[in-house]
């Protein structure tokens, strides 16, 4: 079944509604389109101007999926576009033409492709479609079993305590999934994936026992992993507030630092959508950076 809506002066056409995007949870795509459409406000600061990749599920989370970067030629002429270099493109592209979430429509438009996770670079384009400097520095926090985002908050406040003396605010969110991040303004000290690593590597020196800085897996668990390689500029990060692809509609939601020292238990920091909204219409943007 399609139904024709107009969102902000557009026309649109959502099909599926019904569809079981969450089986263990019963969540369909009208609840994903709800979500999106009333935390958009929210969101969409995140978006703005930062080329978009989706992971695409349209058979729900139990189903096949597959990461989306190029708009294809189908897109309505009215979502905006930039085209922009690919290095290491595994299409063998040389330029991307990536969608850009600036407004509400183009968001129910993805929403309506089944596009439950949101990924996002830390630096945005200028009206133009040009590349600008990152504006923002990231940590990935990624817990190897059986370590779980409890020992994750421990090493975010290490993070934070350095990024402190470093002159830099670090504001946590949860992935969503296993673990969490930090993010900070970046104001172009330096290359940033290179400042992002010599930080994980100070932390890792002084705390050997809890975390590690490389990505090699047999030196993982048990251990925190401070991915800082997400700073590179090819790379992009789930964005504030986007759904994830989990057994329930969890989210990317940013907290308190109370919410991060008081941490106990996994479950205590794990977020699906309806609290997501509740936690917004309570205490607003945690993430108003943007």
């Amino acid at each position: 079944m399609k139904v024709p809506v107009k969102v902000d002066g557009r026309e649109l056409t959502l099909s599926n509604l019904d569809k079981v995007l969450y089986p263990d949870y019963g969540f369909t795509k009208a609840e994903v389109i709800d979500y999106y459409s009333r935390i958009a406000p929210v969101l969409l600061p995140h978006l703005r101007g930062r080329p978009l990749t989706v992971k695409r599920y349209p058979n729900g989370v139990t189903g096949q999926f597959f990461f989306e970067k190029n708009a294809p030629e189908h897109t309505p002429g009215w979502v905006r576009r930039v085209n922009l270099p690919a290095p290491g493109s595994t299409k063998n592209r040389e330029t991307i033409d990536f969608a850009v979430v600036d407004d509400l429509p183009t968001l129910v438009y993805y929403a309506n492709l089944a596009a439950l996770e949101l990924h996002v670079p830390q630096w945005r384009v200028d009206e133009d479609g040009q590349a600008l400097p990152p504006d923002t520095l990231v940590f990935d926090l990624d817990p190897g079993a059986p370590a779980t985002i409890v020992e994750c908050t421990r090493v975010a406040v290490m993070l934070r305590d350095v990024l402190k003396q470093e002159g830099l605010k670090a504001l946590p969110k949860t992935s969503g999934s296993k673990g969490m991040q930090l993010y900070a303004d970046w104001d172009c000290r330096e290359e940033p994936s290179a400042y992002a690593k010599r930080l994980a590597q100070v932390l890792e020196k002084e705390h050997p026992d809890q975390i590690v800085s490389v990505m090699t897996k047999k030196l993982r668990p048990g251990k925190v992993f401070i991915d800082w390689s997400q700073n590179n500029p090819a790379k992009t990060t789930v964005a504030p507030y986007s759904l994830r692809a989990r057994e329930q509609p969890t989210v990317s939601t940013p907290l308190t630092w109370k919410e991060v020292e008081s941490c106990e238990h996994p479950e205590d920091l794990v977020f699906t959508a309806p609290d997501a909204l509740a936690r917004v219409e309570k205490r607003g943007d945690l993430f108003g950076r943007a």
